[in-house]
């Protein structure tokens, strides 16, 4: 049988599933963030020990450290990633009309921007310091804006993809790209030097909360004449 293609009708949204999945994300994500706020012994050793080994790596491998810096400066940074967004949304509206749909996804990565930078405002945990920099980044440390950001555009143009009934080959393909960009900006942020572990884990934990509250709350107050 034929797979639709990305411009078929919108499928249901599984708002029932996004609510499940916020649920289990939501402990996770406030015991992570209390444990960060409070400065939790055990939690911090650990994430020095990491954060000491990567950056000694990163120094004794420059050539890697050099690629990092761009994929984390220019392939994954968060203006791409809104970059990215804003391509999704004039899609929506010059090619299906759904002004609904569209507005609900710039609201909503307009909101992960406004949480990240309030929570970074209210945590305000110092990033990790070295005599030997490779590389700098400024503001709060908690949580990575580099990893929530793109768990948040990624997630979001993954379920916009099955919205809209694409291919088998083509979700997967996109769901692989996707993966590697929320995996690798974290693995980069903590190789840099410029965020702790724990920095990037709050990130794709939120990120991850704030797909599928998104996702719920889009089935629950979808514009008149919008499809599940």
């Amino acid at each position: 049988m034929h797979s639709p293609s990305v411009d078929a009708p919108p499928h249901a949204s599984g708002s029932g599933t996004a609510l499940r999945v916020a649920a289990a994300l939501a402990l996770p994500s406030v015991l992570l963030l209390v444990l960060v706020a409070v400065s939790w012994h055990p939690l911090m050793a650990l994430d020095g020990d990491i954060a000491r080994t990567t950056h000694r790596w990163a120094v004794d491998d420059p050539e890697l450290t050099q690629a990092f810096r761009v994929l984390t400066d220019w392939v994954w940074d968060p203006w791409t990633m809104r970059a990215l967004c804003t391509a999704a949304v004039l899609w929506l509206v010059l090619r299906h009309s759904a002004w609904w749909l569209a507005l609900w996804l710039a609201a909503t990565c307009l909101l992960s921007a406004l949480l990240q930078q309030g929570l970074k405002a209210a945590v305000g945990r110092e990033r990790p310091v070295w005599p030997d920099p490779v590389d700098s980044a400024h503001y709060a440390a908690y949580p990575s804006g580099h990893a929530m950001t793109a768990t948040v555009v990624c997630g979001l143009v993954l379920w916009l993809l099955r919205l809209y009934g694409a291919g088998r080959t083509l979700w997967h393909a996109a769901a692989a790209v996707a993966a590697v960009s929320v995996l690798g900006v974290g693995a980069t942020r903590i190789w840099l030097g410029v965020h702790w572990p724990t920095d990037v884990l709050g990130g794709w934990l939120l990120g991850a909360l704030v797909v599928a509250l998104a996702i719920a709350s889009y089935d629950r107050f979808r514009g008149p004449g919008e499809l599940r």
